[in-house]
């Protein structure tokens, strides 16, 4: 479970990180990020109920996408507002595969803190 400083909550914050962040986008998720100008990086996950009608697969699907960024949020620099969005194909994909999907968005929009 990720702490409530590290979520977005309110829309108008949804909206500012769809008019000014950068995106990635696969076939399973779309990832944007902006800057916040913020002490901590927040997150939001959209799942819309095109991806399933039961609300039980959206929120282990939630549940998941929040568990993979609680483990890769040491490696993230602070002061962004990152978005999540999950389209249909994710229900074939397993939890790793999930894990390097994410990864592999957060690498291309270079995302990671510079060691």
């Amino acid at each position: 479970m990720l702490k409530k400083i590290n979520r977005i909550s309110r829309n108008k914050e949804f909206d500012r990180v769809f008019k000014t962040g950068q995106s990635f986008y696969g076939r399973v998720l779309g990832i944007k990020a902006a800057k916040n100008d913020l002490a901590e990086s927040r997150f939001g996950i959209l799942i819309n109920t095109k991806v399933s009608k039961k609300a039980v697969v959206r929120n282990r699907i939630r549940r998941q996408i929040r568990a993979i960024i609680r483990l890769q949020l040491d490696k993230l620099p602070t002061g962004l507002d990152i978005v999540i969005i999950v389209f249909p194909l994710i229900l074939d994909k397993e939890y790793t595969e999930i894990g390097q999907i994410i990864d592999s968005g957060f690498k291309s929009l270079g995302l990671y803190k510079k060691r």
